[in-house]
Protein backbone atom coordinates (compact mmCIF):
# COMPACT_ATOMS: atom_id res chain seq x y z
CA UNK A 1 0.00 0.00 0.00
CA UNK A 2 1.50 3.33 -1.12
CA UNK A 3 0.23 6.00 1.84
CA UNK A 4 1.93 8.84 0.66
CA UNK A 5 3.57 10.04 -2.55
CA UNK A 6 4.73 13.42 -4.23
CA UNK A 7 3.10 14.79 -7.38
CA UNK A 8 2.25 17.79 -9.47
CA UNK A 9 -0.64 19.97 -8.12
CA UNK A 10 -1.20 22.71 -10.54
CA UNK A 11 -0.38 22.63 -14.40
CA UNK A 12 2.40 24.57 -15.21
CA UNK A 13 4.86 25.60 -18.17
CA UNK A 14 8.45 26.76 -18.91
CA UNK A 15 11.24 27.44 -21.61
CA UNK A 16 14.57 27.13 -22.31
CA UNK A 17 16.65 28.53 -25.47
CA UNK A 18 19.58 26.82 -26.63
CA UNK A 19 20.92 27.96 -30.06
CA UNK A 20 17.76 29.42 -31.35
CA UNK A 21 15.72 26.30 -30.64
CA UNK A 22 13.33 27.25 -28.31
CA UNK A 23 11.97 24.22 -25.80
CA UNK A 24 8.56 24.53 -23.70
CA UNK A 25 7.36 22.30 -21.03
CA UNK A 26 4.10 21.62 -20.25
CA UNK A 27 3.52 19.65 -16.73
CA UNK A 28 0.31 17.98 -15.81
CA UNK A 29 -0.97 15.83 -12.97
CA UNK A 30 -2.36 12.37 -14.39
CA UNK A 31 -4.15 9.77 -13.14
CA UNK A 32 -4.99 7.41 -16.25
CA UNK A 33 -4.13 7.49 -19.97
CA UNK A 34 -7.22 8.07 -21.14
CA UNK A 35 -6.57 11.72 -19.65
CA UNK A 36 -2.75 11.41 -20.96
CA UNK A 37 -3.91 10.85 -24.27
CA UNK A 38 -6.37 13.96 -24.00
CA UNK A 39 -3.97 16.09 -23.01
CA UNK A 40 -1.45 15.01 -25.64
CA UNK A 41 -3.63 15.83 -28.51
CA UNK A 42 -4.81 19.12 -27.03
CA UNK A 43 -0.98 20.14 -26.86
CA UNK A 44 -0.04 18.78 -30.09
CA UNK A 45 -2.96 20.90 -31.84
CA UNK A 46 -2.01 23.74 -29.76
CA UNK A 47 1.95 24.23 -31.13
CA UNK A 48 0.25 22.49 -34.12
CA UNK A 49 3.98 23.96 -35.78
CA UNK A 50 6.21 22.65 -33.64
CA UNK A 51 9.16 20.53 -35.02
CA UNK A 52 8.49 18.37 -32.13
CA UNK A 53 6.22 16.74 -29.12
CA UNK A 54 8.50 14.88 -27.09
CA UNK A 55 6.44 13.39 -23.56
CA UNK A 56 7.38 11.10 -21.01
CA UNK A 57 5.15 10.23 -18.02
CA UNK A 58 4.30 7.77 -15.33
CA UNK A 59 1.12 7.20 -13.42
CA UNK A 60 -0.02 4.05 -11.26
CA UNK A 61 1.72 3.45 -7.78
CA UNK A 62 2.88 0.58 -6.45
CA UNK A 63 4.05 -0.48 -10.28
CA UNK A 64 3.73 2.33 -12.36
CA UNK A 65 3.48 2.47 -16.06
CA UNK A 66 6.01 4.33 -17.73
CA UNK A 67 6.12 5.58 -21.27
CA UNK A 68 8.30 7.95 -23.33
CA UNK A 69 8.69 9.13 -26.72
CA UNK A 70 11.45 11.00 -28.69
CA UNK A 71 8.98 12.45 -31.18
CA UNK A 72 11.55 12.08 -34.77
CA UNK A 73 14.30 13.15 -32.29
CA UNK A 74 16.74 10.53 -32.80
CA UNK A 75 16.91 7.26 -30.29
CA UNK A 76 17.04 8.09 -26.73
CA UNK A 77 17.86 12.02 -26.74
CA UNK A 78 14.75 13.17 -25.44
CA UNK A 79 11.48 11.51 -24.15
CA UNK A 80 14.24 8.97 -21.84
CA UNK A 81 16.21 11.90 -20.54
CA UNK A 82 12.36 13.52 -19.45
CA UNK A 83 11.73 10.32 -18.06
CA UNK A 84 14.83 10.01 -16.22
CA UNK A 85 14.00 13.94 -14.49
CA UNK A 86 10.73 12.22 -13.59
CA UNK A 87 12.06 9.87 -11.39
CA UNK A 88 14.87 12.08 -10.10
CA UNK A 89 12.10 13.71 -8.54
CA UNK A 90 10.33 10.59 -7.52
CA UNK A 91 6.71 12.30 -8.89
CA UNK A 92 4.16 9.96 -9.44
CA UNK A 93 0.63 10.62 -11.69
CA UNK A 94 2.61 13.20 -13.83
CA UNK A 95 3.47 14.00 -17.58
CA UNK A 96 5.90 16.31 -19.38
CA UNK A 97 5.71 17.01 -23.01
CA UNK A 98 8.46 19.02 -24.40
CA UNK A 99 7.79 21.34 -27.59
CA UNK A 100 10.55 22.05 -29.74
CA UNK A 101 10.77 24.67 -32.56
CA UNK A 102 13.65 24.31 -34.22
CA UNK A 103 16.19 27.17 -34.45
CA UNK A 104 18.28 26.10 -37.37
CA UNK A 105 21.33 24.46 -35.80
CA UNK A 106 21.67 21.53 -35.10
CA UNK A 107 22.11 20.37 -31.22
CA UNK A 108 23.91 17.19 -31.57
CA UNK A 109 23.24 14.25 -29.26
CA UNK A 110 24.69 15.60 -26.02
CA UNK A 111 23.09 18.86 -26.51
CA UNK A 112 19.74 17.77 -27.38
CA UNK A 113 19.83 15.09 -23.96
CA UNK A 114 20.68 18.50 -21.91
CA UNK A 115 18.20 20.77 -23.61
CA UNK A 116 15.26 18.33 -23.00
CA UNK A 117 16.62 17.02 -19.99
CA UNK A 118 16.87 21.40 -18.83
CA UNK A 119 13.61 22.11 -19.81
CA UNK A 120 11.85 19.50 -17.98
CA UNK A 121 13.34 20.23 -14.87
CA UNK A 122 12.99 23.60 -15.02
CA UNK A 123 9.64 23.13 -15.82
CA UNK A 124 9.38 20.34 -12.80
CA UNK A 125 10.97 22.50 -10.54
CA UNK A 126 8.94 25.54 -10.99
CA UNK A 127 5.67 23.35 -10.85
CA UNK A 128 3.81 23.00 -7.24
CA UNK A 129 4.97 19.61 -6.53
CA UNK A 130 2.92 18.25 -2.98
CA UNK A 131 2.28 15.10 -0.87
CA UNK A 132 -0.91 12.99 -1.93
CA UNK A 133 -2.02 10.91 1.33
CA UNK A 134 -3.72 8.06 1.49
CA UNK A 135 -7.38 9.02 3.45
CA UNK A 136 -10.36 7.32 4.64
CA UNK A 137 -13.20 9.61 4.27
CA UNK A 138 -14.95 9.43 6.98
CA UNK A 139 -18.19 11.10 8.39
CA UNK A 140 -19.15 11.61 12.14
CA UNK A 141 -22.25 12.41 13.03
CA UNK A 142 -23.38 13.76 16.11
CA UNK A 143 -25.64 16.03 18.23
CA UNK A 144 -25.05 19.98 18.59
CA UNK A 145 -24.25 19.68 22.22
CA UNK A 146 -21.37 17.56 21.16
CA UNK A 147 -20.28 19.12 17.88
CA UNK A 148 -18.29 21.72 19.82
CA UNK A 149 -16.08 18.78 22.07
CA UNK A 150 -15.92 16.79 18.50
CA UNK A 151 -14.68 19.70 16.37
CA UNK A 152 -12.39 21.11 18.55
CA UNK A 153 -10.76 17.14 18.52
CA UNK A 154 -10.33 16.61 14.96
CA UNK A 155 -9.00 19.94 14.63
CA UNK A 156 -6.29 19.88 17.56
CA UNK A 157 -5.08 16.43 16.35
CA UNK A 158 -4.76 17.75 12.76
CA UNK A 159 -7.27 16.44 11.11
CA UNK A 160 -8.79 17.82 7.80
CA UNK A 161 -12.65 18.78 7.78
CA UNK A 162 -13.25 17.66 3.93
CA UNK A 163 -16.84 19.23 4.52
CA UNK A 164 -19.36 20.37 7.55
CA UNK A 165 -23.26 20.14 6.75
CA UNK A 166 -26.01 21.61 9.71
CA UNK A 167 -28.90 19.21 9.40
CA UNK A 168 -31.16 17.03 12.66
CA UNK A 169 -27.44 16.51 13.95
CA UNK A 170 -23.85 18.00 12.64
CA UNK A 171 -22.22 15.84 9.97
CA UNK A 172 -18.37 16.54 9.76
CA UNK A 173 -17.13 14.68 7.21
CA UNK A 174 -13.37 14.23 7.87
CA UNK A 175 -9.75 13.09 6.13
CA UNK A 176 -8.21 9.89 8.23
CA UNK A 177 -4.76 9.56 7.78
CA UNK A 178 -4.96 5.68 6.27
CA UNK A 179 -3.03 4.43 9.50
CA UNK A 180 -4.67 6.55 11.82
CA UNK A 181 -8.64 5.13 11.29
CA UNK A 182 -9.07 3.25 14.67
CA UNK A 183 -7.37 5.69 16.92
CA UNK A 184 -9.59 8.59 15.35
CA UNK A 185 -12.60 6.23 15.73
CA UNK A 186 -11.67 5.59 19.00
CA UNK A 187 -10.85 8.74 20.11
CA UNK A 188 -14.21 10.22 18.59
CA UNK A 189 -16.26 7.61 20.54
CA UNK A 190 -14.77 7.72 23.74
CA UNK A 191 -15.03 11.58 24.15
CA UNK A 192 -19.37 11.25 22.83
CA UNK A 193 -19.37 7.69 25.34
CA UNK A 194 -20.44 6.93 22.12
CA UNK A 195 -23.35 8.77 21.19
CA UNK A 196 -22.01 9.05 17.81
CA UNK A 197 -22.22 7.72 14.06
CA UNK A 198 -19.27 7.11 12.33
CA UNK A 199 -19.63 5.94 8.41
CA UNK A 200 -16.51 4.97 6.45
CA UNK A 201 -16.94 6.17 2.89
CA UNK A 202 -13.94 4.64 1.68
CA UNK A 203 -10.09 5.31 0.68
CA UNK A 204 -9.39 8.48 -1.28
CA UNK A 205 -5.95 9.85 -2.03
CA UNK A 206 -6.23 14.03 -1.25
CA UNK A 207 -3.69 16.88 -0.70
CA UNK A 208 -2.96 17.21 3.02
CA UNK A 209 -4.16 20.96 3.19
CA UNK A 210 -6.82 22.42 4.74
CA UNK A 211 -7.43 24.35 1.59
CA UNK A 212 -6.29 21.98 -0.86
CA UNK A 213 -9.17 19.72 -0.45
CA UNK A 214 -8.55 18.18 -3.67
CA UNK A 215 -9.64 14.04 -3.44
CA UNK A 216 -9.17 11.48 -5.82
CA UNK A 217 -10.83 8.04 -4.86
CA UNK A 218 -8.76 5.47 -4.39
CA UNK A 219 -9.13 3.12 -7.54
CA UNK A 220 -6.46 -0.02 -6.52
CA UNK A 221 -7.03 -2.99 -3.97
CA UNK A 222 -6.69 -1.77 -0.36
CA UNK A 223 -4.21 -4.67 -0.17
CA UNK A 224 -2.30 -3.62 -2.98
Amino acid sequence: MIEKYLTIYDNNEAELEQKKSKFIATIKHVETEEEIKIFLEQIRKKYWNATHNVFAYTIGLKQPIERCSDDGEPSGTAGMPILEVIRGMDLRNVIVIVTRYFGGTLLGTGGLVRAYSGCAKLGLETSVVAENILYYLMDVKVNYTLSGKVQYEILQNNYIIYDTQYQDNVIYTVLVEYGKKDVFKSKIMDITSGCVNINNNGLYYGFGDNEQKNIVKFNESPES
